[in-house]
């Protein structure tokens, strides 16, 4: 569009909705159109993102190599272990011979015991 076209439709829908609605017009107009703009970019990535798999698929296909996704973190040792232990120990039920319900051995309760060991792989610094 040209700027002579511009100010003929301003001009032509300042006649036609009065100088009191253009704005709330203009406002509107702009909202939906941030709308379909954000609509169409989640649009492309989800389509970005379904070629990118498929090519990855079509990549571990070629090499013989199963394509499985991965999470993005694995999860700890201690945290898996925590869970087990509040799951086991959920109120209304009694806590395993030997273990009190409300503490760790040791601790503050409510709170997780550290574990005695790193994790696998985990470096020890050492002066």
């Amino acid at each position: 569009m040209s700027f002579g076209e511009l100010i003929f439709l301003f001009v032509l829908a300042l006649l036609v909705f009065g100088p009191r609605k253009l704005p709330e017009i203009a406002r509107l107009v702009g909202k939906t159109m941030a709308e379909l703009r954000r609509a169409s970019n989640e649009f492309r990535f989800s389509l970005e993102e379904e070629i990118r798999n498929a090519e990855l698929q079509e990549q571990a296909r070629k090499s013989d190599v199963t394509f499985t996704p991965t999470p993005a973190v694995p999860p700890l040792p201690a945290l898996e272990a925590a869970e087990s232990e509040a799951n086991a120990s959920l109120p209304g039920e009694e806590a395993p011979a030997g273990e009190s319900a409300s503490a760790p051995p040791g601790g503050v309760p409510g709170t997780v015991a550290a574990p005695s060991e790193p994790w696998p792989g985990a470096t020890e610094f050492k002066d």
